[in-house]
């Protein structure tokens, strides 16, 4: 993955009824989740835009908006310069048409 799949370029949906062993789950929008009290999510832009979809208050999606940049093979390093959340890094472990899976990298 030297070059980003072009799949990885819509909005994810944590599909967290799927995760298992520290693997993260996403589906793209418009999958048939369950009914679930708050669901996060995610957003890649090909323009180096990430936007991290929080559960609010409400338990509605709330946008903060970052970068991404690849650090290295699967690797995605996220910075949100003009808001108060840690960067983090990110290894895509797959990612189709149906499913992004992640693992987050140690510190």
């Amino acid at each position: 993955m030297n070059e980003i799949p072009r799949r990885l370029f819509q909005k994810w949906w944590h599909s967290f009824e799927e995760d298992t062993g520290g693997v993260t789950v996403y589906r793209p929008e418009g999958y048939g989740f369950p009914l679930a009290r708050g669901r996060g999510g995610m957003e890649f832009l090909t323009d180096g835009t990430f936007i991290d979809y929080l559960v609010g208050p409400a338990d509605a999606p709330e946008s903060v908006r970052g970068r991404w940049r690849l650090v290295e093979d699967r690797r995605l390093a996220l910075s949100f310069p003009e808001a108060d959340l840690p960067d983090r890094e990110l290894q895509v472990l797959s990612c189709d048409a149906q499913i992004l899976t992640t693992r987050a990298t140690p510190e």
